[in-house]
């Protein structure tokens, strides 16, 4: 299948590892020009020739911490000058600490709100022009199963990815008649290190091993095991392309059957 994105430009926000770096991945095999990002530049270059190595000439790296609203912005106008334009954006910039209501203090919400809104607001903004002269416009945002299903001691994702979703919502609505198609992606339990960080946070929590805890989560998800990567990015790079044409608005999880809602 011609999924028609060689060529088109991308800025992957997060890639130097995990899910972003599989999306950066991904597109870069479809043809398209990509801008792989992250905020250390030794880990965010070994990517880089990593990529380039695979794939050509096609990536270049822009160092920026996402967490920063003006930092991201800024990273999104390097990725178009690099570029020469944009046609994809997606947005990513980790996850906030766990804790429980009681258990975190007002800095923790600013901090969270920076990470997950604010940085996905000034993202958007910065490509919005950009988007709006392509022939091919997609935004596409990695946000968590915690907008479907909150999970106990994640009450700052569960809260503000939530806003995201809306966010998204709200723009894919707004920016129709310019048929820039906006769209989430909700990954469940994905091997990565986001996941293997909350597996040791609730084993020291709880004070048993990691292994136990892990082998607990597996086990509440219908499949068997945790996602990789590249099966989340494979929805995102979909999403992106030409044959996503009449999908916007949806969030999409991308779970192994772990969300129980209908």
């Amino acid at each position: 299948m011609d999924l028609g994105l060689d060529g088109k430009r991308a800025f992957v926000a997060g890639s130097s590892s995990g899910i972003g770096r599989a999306v950066a991945a991904g597109l870069l095999a479809e043809g398209a020009h990509v801008v792989v990002n992250g905020r250390n530049a030794e880990k965010l270059e070994k990517t880089r020739k990593e990529l380039e190595t695979e794939y050509g000439p096609r990536v270049h790296a822009v160092v920026a911490d996402v967490s920063n609203g003006d930092a991201a912005a800024a990273a999104v106008r390097e990725a178009v000058t690099r570029l020469g334009g944009l046609d994809v954006l997606f947005t990513n910039s980790g996850g906030p600490p766990a804790g429980l209501f009681e258990s975190l203090e007002e800095t923790a919400w600013r901090r969270a709100v920076e990470l997950l809104l604010f940085s996905t607001v000034r993202m958007v903004k910065e490509a919005l022009p950009s988007l709006g002269k392509s022939a091919q416009p997609r935004i596409v945002h990695l946000a968590s199963l915690t907008v479907k299903q909150p999970v106990h001691g994640l009450v700052l994702s569960n809260a503000v990815r939530a806003a995201v979703v809306g966010l998204a919502k709200s723009l894919s609505q707004e920016l129709a008649e310019r048929q820039i198609l906006v769209n989430v992606v909700a990954p469940g339990i994905i091997d990565t290190e986001r996941v293997r960080e909350l597996d040791e946070a609730n084993a020291a929590a709880q004070k048993r091993s990691v292994e136990e805890v892990a082998g607990e989560r597996v086990k509440t998800i219908p499949l068997a095991r945790m996602g990789k990567a590249e099966e989340v990015a494979a929805l995102v790079v979909f999403l992106a392309s030409a044959r996503a044409s009449y999908i916007t608005g949806s969030t999409i999880a991308v779970d192994g059957g772990l969300i129980r809602g209908v």
